[in-house]
């Protein structure tokens, strides 16, 4: 299969996760809160396994230079940035309060998930198993990402059918980012920019918005288990390179 194909069925499978809100629908919700936790915590690790293992590993061995640096810098600026001019940010509940900035919020994940789009069309341009790894990162982190968004419109007031259709709209920017990817910014230097940028982005996204969440358990029973699968996003980014991804 072509690089094309890769990237093309790549970004569609993880817009479809998009669906996966309405599993919200059928259970409760400190059930919800709970496995969202989890998703979090496996998340934020499979992120950051994916940005130190996979990501900046290849750009150093591909490029050889201390740009590399400076590009997981600038993604972790930029995804700042991002979440600041945009208030694009996450919520990890089944139900979350629903601001003035709703609609921005939405432009913000659509420029999120563009950007989702043009790491993957990178990665499968230095070589399919780094793609499949970067995919398997981001599709870990839209999970729970995408419950809490279908969380926000349904009870911000949206029907469950408007709700899913704006979710998909926005995660379906993903397949536009890789197609331009592929098309219109593919090259060498696009990619030596956009590997280390990537996994300044995952760095940030793990850092900045998954892991403070998690930090809000503070029984220590229940803390360690959340811990454990953090550490199993990390294990399991690394058993992906072990193998060859």
């Amino acid at each position: 299969m072509d690089t094309f194909l890769w990237i093309l069925l790549s970004t569609i499978s993880v817009s479809l996760l998009a669906f996966v809100g309405i599993l919200t629908l059928f259970f409760k919700e400190k059930l919800i809160d709970k496995v969202l936790l989890m998703l979090v915590a496996l998340s934020a690790g499979a992120l950051m396994g994916g940005a130190f293992l996979h990501l900046i590993p290849k750009a150093v061995e591909s490029y050889q230079s201390y740009d590399v640096y400076l590009y997981i810098l600038v993604g972790f600026s930029m995804f700042f940035l991002i979440e600041k001019i945009f208030h694009w940010r996450h919520c990890h509940k089944g139900k979350c309060d629903v601001h003035s900035f709703a609609y921005m919020n939405l432009f913000g994940d659509s420029v999120h998930n563009f950007i989702d789009g043009l790491i993957i069309a990178a990665s499968f341009a230095v070589n399919v198993p780094l793609g499949i790894s970067t995919v398997l990162a981001i599709a870990l982190h839209e999970i729970p990402q995408e419950i809490g968004d279908f969380g926000v419109l349904v009870y911000g007031g949206f029907d469950k059918v408007k709700a899913l259709a704006l979710n998909f709209v926005v995660a379906s920017m993903i397949i536009l980012g890789g197609l331009v990817g592929y098309f219109f910014v593919s090259g060498e230097a696009f990619v030596a920019f956009l590997l280390p940028f990537a996994a300044g982005g995952f760095i940030y996204i793990g850092a900045s918005d998954l892991i403070p969440q998690i930090r809000k358990e503070t029984d220590l029973k229940k803390s360690l288990p959340i811990f454990a699968v953090f550490v199993l996003g990390i294990i399991l980014m690394w058993g992906t390179k072990m193998i060859g991804f």
